[in-house]
């Protein structure tokens, strides 16, 4: 619904009218759910900034939180890597509420269902943020000007430290688009060479293409060269292709170049690991994700190059890089090491998804097969991982795959993992512990990681 609400509203502004067919229908299927009152935080602060919403019923995100240390509840290191690169530049954007008018309202998208949420008990988490809301729009009205200014100033710094080599942020089109939005509200003028930078590098993510009703034009929402030149590699070798190939060293050479070596923001939880993993995309290099490192490691122990001890060293930083990332419970998270502290989630602010990075069910496999395949299956951290794994199996057999096609992609990670580190479940059932071949362990239903994001969304498990 919320996007339907957005097209409504950028069709308009391409000059569509709300008569037209297509315009009533996308406006009847709003209404039917519930109206524009009930589409998501994003929603709501996009109408806010063309004066279609009021900044005041938008929840409260104060720039402030940029003084809260990384050990404090709520600082922006508690936030999953793509939640507090959107998150920080937001802060700026809600504080200076800017509004940059349209000639038209959306009067059709309205179901007369503004009446304000249920109060809830003071004593509960929700209840207690909802009256911290209350608190933080009134501060809002009158902050501590020169705190506030301070803040703002230092969430710019933040953002510029953080922007790539191709101008964006994080790879992706929210982080990008909310930091030139508050650059620009902090003084920042189009042609700045960050803002600059910035523009001329989201034509890097905009795809071309020839229609019959004529040339079009989108914005991708993330590109992924490195993962999927990990995944080709493999696939090159898997079907027979020599590993001298001209194909397969050329591919190789590309992702030791784009091995990070450079620190980033991992380093908050892990202050003394030395870098050395891998981005999804051609620019990243503040957030190397661990399940890119699993695929590249695995094509790479299988290269013939005529360099062995150059390769050696990228996986060899690779792995330890990886098992330095490992979280307190024996699992691997996707950016973040022991990124878990849920009471982001509870946020009036925080309707519109995941927006923490615990260890998950595919993530942890990738890591387990990758230390498997490099020889490690009997260390402590490959070890552990496996019996991560053996705890977050659900109860149908499956495994909940957080960052593809559900259970199918978690199942299909899980078992190949399991099968590599094979040697490590025999040596557990030895010692008297329990052996795959006497059948899958006792599962744990419900564990708080992958599984909350069906729960949330009302998904029948059972199927």
């Amino acid at each position: 619904m919320s996007t339907t609400v957005e097209a409504w509203v950028a069709l308009r502004i391409a000059g569509d009218q709300p008569d037209e067919l297509h315009m009533r229908r996308a406006a009847a299927f709003v209404r039917s759910e519930g109206g524009v009152e009930r589409s998501r935080v994003f929603t709501h602060i996009w109408l806010s900034l063309f004066g279609l919403w009021s900044w005041d019923d938008c929840p409260s995100l104060p720039p402030e939180i940029m003084y809260l240390p990384a050990w404090a509840p709520l600082n922006i290191y508690n936030w999953g890597c793509w939640a507090r690169q959107t998150i920080v530049p937001l802060t700026v954007v809600s504080a200076l509420e800017p509004v940059h008018p349209v000639p038209f309202d959306i009067a059709d998208l309205e179901a007369g269902t503004s009446e304000p949420p249920p109060r809830r008990p003071l004593h509960t988490i929700p209840g207690f943020f909802q009256r911290l809301d209350t608190v933080l729009h009134r501060y809002s009205r009158r902050p501590l000007k020169r705190l506030r200014r301070r803040a703002m100033e230092r969430a710019v710094t933040w953002i510029l430290e953080r922007q790539e080599a191709d101008g964006g942020w994080g790879g992706i089109q929210p982080p990008w688009v909310y930091s030139l939005i508050a650059l620009n509200l902090m003084g920042y003028p189009l042609d700045h060479p960050a803002m600059r930078a910035g523009i001329d590098g989201l034509e890097g993510f905009t795809v071309y293409a020839e229609t019959p009703d004529g040339p079009v034009r989108w914005l991708e929402a993330c590109q992924s060269p490195v993962w999927d030149t990990g995944l080709a590699l493999d696939a090159l070798l898997e079907a027979g292709v020599p590993p001298d190939d001209p194909a397969v060293l050329k591919a190789t050479d590309w992702l030791l170049d784009e091995q990070i070596l450079a620190g980033g923001d991992w380093q908050v939880r892990r202050p003394d690991l030395q870098p050395g993993g891998w981005a999804f995309e051609f620019a990243n290099d503040n957030y190397p994700r661990h399940r890119r490192h699993a695929e590249i490691v695995l094509g790479l122990r299988r290269v013939d190059h005529p360099k062995p001890d150059l390769v050696r060293k990228a996986i060899d930083r690779a792995v330890a890089w990886t098992t330095g990332m490992q979280s307190r419970d024996g699992g691997w998270g996707a950016f973040d090491a022991d990124n878990t502290h849920t009471l982001a989630e509870a946020l009036p602010f925080c309707d519109f998804g995941a927006v923490i990075d615990p260890p998950s069910a595919d993530v942890t496999a990738h890591v387990v097969e990758m230390l498997a395949a490099d020889g490690r299956a009997d260390e402590e951290p490959c070890r552990r991982g496996v019996r991560w794994l053996l705890d977050a199996q659900e109860a149908d057999g499956s495994w909940f795959g957080r960052w593809g096609a559900n259970h199918v992609y978690g199942t299909g990670a899980v078992v190949p993992a399991l099968i590599a580190g094979r040697r490590t479940h025999r040596r557990r059932a030895g010692a008297g512990g329990r052996a795959m071949a006497r059948g899958p362990p006792e599962p744990r239903r419900w564990l708080g990681r992958g599984p909350a994001l069906v729960r949330r969304s009302g998904m029948d498990r059972s199927r």
